[in-house]
């Protein structure tokens, strides 16, 4: 059994030793990790919180919270989850319009949608997203990533640039040297200790926002337990499930293969709604993977087990509430450096190689472009997928419709014609079957060989039975033949029933 099968229970007994209680390579490693992505949650946390239109705490608290729970019931190690800016894109008009308790209410009844979908298998769609869509939510997520650094490079102090190309430098040399410590974390504390040491004016995490000082408590949403209360969240707290769901997935299937470990997504799927009931219950914006944070944790400081995402909500707190005022004159610039590192690393840089796309279809090419403009025009990863996938769908039906093909035979009496169908029939390939059959033949008899086909939907037997009328009309027999038993099934059962009859 992987780790990503264990229950939460057993997880918690401790059935199975956690390798880093027996490594402590493993155990550095996740600490480490988890202190960098903890570092990293900060600003974006704050940042978040003003998108959703609350106080930086609420923003905290829930990536506090979002982060320990899903350590404990998510179904992917090493996954970071927290406040994110789809999810408060999707609560700021629920916030701005009724208020902070109807936010807290959203979050929470998301959750339990969320728990609902994960128990109805919503994570088995999965297998219907395509590579193609799949490479570009990756390649727009990188852009995203470095999208989002470009208001903290723009109208700032000048010393903010050789700072940040300082910490890129020391990223990428300073593993050269040793990979004890995460380069992320080395270069955020050189650059910390040059700017206070030299007091060079430069923004601040401070500047983002108040950090909170004590832990949150736990409450019921203040709002009415009423209908109209109940009809109000209920649409956000669904599209805030449905998003939150999708990129959380698509995260947890991009830690797969980046891992190349299995995971299970519907354990995932149930843990982040556990974990933004958690949230909700704690005064905090709720919250999905967060996939800079997660690719922080994976791609670049080597995290692999749940300590790295438990240690990362838990050193969230201690380094608002012990050190706060250390933390808040870490400079921005040291931040937007990891980002920006994190970005390049994220990006698939092969897809976009001059002999990859010689030889990619152009099909897929298209999927792949659809999906990065999507996401980077709406800044929202869960339109992109369900736009690329989509499309794909469409591609795709369209070059299997050309793949129907109907070649006569006739015997030598001429007295039968036979009509061999090879390929897919559906709603796409049907359309043209009619108009591939000779009406005029001198043939008494017609047979339709379909043993090489197959019969997927209604729009397929109503043109066989198109068919089989046209040539009834000028008085011949048409005998249909070689059914395999699903496609003979639907034929059986519809056959007759869709036109009233031939």
């Amino acid at each position: 059994m992987s780790s990503s099968a264990l229950s939460p229970a057993t997880w918690l007994r401790g059935s199975r030793r956690p390798s880093w209680l027996s490594d402590p390579k493993v155990l550095r490693t996740e600490v480490l990790a988890g202190l960098v992505v903890a570092l990293a949650l900060i600003p974006e946390a704050i940042s978040f919180s003003i998108i959703a239109g609350v106080d930086p705490a609420v923003g905290l608290f829930a990536s506090f919270t979002m982060a320990v729970t899903i350590a404990i019931v998510g179904g992917r190690p090493a996954m970071i989850s927290a406040a994110t800016g789809a999810v408060a894109l999707v609560i700021a008009p629920l916030n701005r319009e009724h208020g902070f308790g109807y936010l807290v209410a959203a979050v929470i009844l998301a959750g339990v949608f969320q728990i609902v979908l994960g128990a109805l298998g919503v994570a088995k769609l999965m297998r219907f997203v395509p590579r193609s869509v799949m490479v570009g939510f990756v390649n727009s997520l990188a852009i995203l990533i470095f999208m989002a650094q470009v208001p903290e490079m723009t109208d700032v102090p000048w010393p903010v640039y050789p700072l940040i190309a300082a910490g890129l430098a020391l990223m990428v040399f300073f593993p050269r040297i040793t990979t004890v410590v995460p380069a992320p974390l080395v270069s955020i504390v050189i650059l910390t200790v040059i700017t206070i040491a030299a007091g060079i004016a430069v923004p601040t995490v401070g500047d983002k926002g108040a950090l909170p000082s004590s832990l949150p408590v736990p409450g019921l949403p203040d709002v009415p337990f009423t209908l109209d209360t109940l009809t109000t969240v209920a649409p956000y707290a669904l599209a805030m499930a449905l998003v939150g769901l999708m990129e959380s997935l698509m995260t947890a299937k991009l830690v797969d293969d980046i891992t190349d470990t299995h995971s299970s997504k519907t354990r995932e799927s149930v843990g982040q709604g556990v974990a933004n009931i958690v949230t909700g219950f704690f005064g905090g914006m709720g919250g999905c993977a967060m996939i800079g944070q997660t690719m922080i944790n994976v791609r670049v400081s080597g995290a692999r087990t749940r300590l790295s995402t438990f240690l990362a909500g838990a050193l969230l707190m201690v380094l608002c509430i012990v050190f706060g005022p250390v933390v808040s004159d870490i400079p921005m610039a040291a931040l937007v450096a990891v980002m920006v590192m994190v970005s390049v690393a994220t990006f698939d840089w092969h897809s976009i190689a001059p002999k990859t796309l010689k030889r990619m279809p152009a099909g897929e090419i298209t999927v792949m472009v659809v999906t990065v403009v999507c996401v980077v025009a709406t800044h929202n990863l869960a339109v992109g997928v369900v736009v690329g996938s989509i499309t794909a769908m469409v591609i795709f039906a369209k070059r299997v419709a050309h793949l129907a093909e109907v070649s006569a035979l006739t015997d030598p009496d001429e007295a039968t014609v036979v009509y061999r169908v090879t390929g897919e029939l559906f709603f796409a390939s049907s359309n043209d079957l009619v108009g591939q059959f000779d009406y005029a033949t001198e043939a008494d008899k017609v047979v339709i060989d379909l043993s090489a086909a197959h019969v997927w939907d209604a729009s397929s037997v109503a043109a066989l039975d198109a068919i089989e009328t046209k040539y009834a009309q000028r008085g011949k027999t048409v005998e249909i033949t070689g059914l395999n038993e699903a496609s003979a099934r639907i034929h059986k059962t519809l056959s007759g029933e869709l036109t009233g009859g031939h």
